[in-house]
């Protein structure tokens, strides 16, 4: 007998509107990598439906340990809407979210249309510029806690990016040093090396999931390219800045409780 995706797909899109979490499908009514895709696909269309835009993809385990972690051997990935972007320098409402943490990141800004598997010397004929960038990400099970396909169907916990300024320059990616402060004190030092060895692999590897989905992706799209250290927890009144050496910094303050810290 198949299983119906819908009333998951429903209740993700709920969880994420009303930021009430739920427990991990995966432990109740088990689905496997192929629905989870399909999951997620429905859950986003609910939010086409109500005049979100999709302005990219976010990659997620670009880290080779989180891949043997979880036993994969490629990304997963989720998408980014319009109202998921967060003014630079701007305040971040908590309220929206369960429990939210900052990673940081690099975003890509694309050229031309991704129809096609790419090579890494491909890649940069496809990017328009590169900028340093804090995904937001907020899983909508309780207590942060999922298996793979659970968090495939959550849109891979995207909830929210803040992008930096912008430049053109792609010759220091590789090994770029990666500072994250909270309220000013350093919390995670790391490099862009983390993110599969060269940032520009994540290019790579979205144009291979892409294809395998049969999907392009238009030229002006955003890729963020994956974490390049631990996240950190946010909390009320809490400060995030991000700094990538060579391309700048990026960050915003939170206001009000999330889901998990109100009263």
């Amino acid at each position: 007998m198949s299983l119906d995706l819908e009333p998951i797909a429903h209740a993700l899109d709920q969880a994420a509107r009303t930021a009430r979490p739920l427990p991990q499908f995966s432990q109740h009514t088990p689905f496997d990598l192929a629905q989870a895709y399909d999951i997620q696909r429905a859950s986003m269309a609910r939010r086409y439906a109500d005049g979100e835009r999709s302005i990219g993809l976010k990659l997620g385990f670009t880290s080779r340990a989180k891949m043997a972690q979880m036993g994969v051997d490629s990304l997963i990935w989720g998408w980014l809407t319009d109202a998921m972007l967060e003014e630079d320098g701007g305040t971040l409402g908590l309220d929206r979210y369960i429990h939210p943490r900052a990673e940081p990141e690099l975003c890509f800004l694309t050229r031309r249309v991704i129809d096609r598997p790419l090579t890494q010397l491909e890649a940069v004929d496809y990017l328009e510029a590169v900028a340093p960038a804090i995904e937001i990400i907020d899983s909508r099970y309780e207590a942060f806690r999922f298996s793979l396909e659970d968090v495939i169907a959550d849109n891979c916990s995207s909830a929210g990016l803040v992008v930096g300024p912008w430049s053109r320059d792609f010759s220091t990616l590789a090994n770029a040093g990666v500072l994250m402060r909270l309220d000013g004190a350093l919390v995670e030092a790391g490099s862009t090396a983390a993110i599969l060895g060269h940032p520009l692999r994540s290019v790579v590897q979205a144009s291979l999931l892409l294809t395998q989905a049969g999907i392009s992706l238009p030229a002006g799209s955003l890729i963020m390219a994956g974490a390049a250290t631990a996240a950190v927890a946010l909390s009320p009144g809490a400060h995030i800045q991000v700094e990538i050496a060579g391309y700048g910094e990026c960050a915003f303050s939170c206001s009000g409780h999330s889901r998990g810290e109100r009263p």
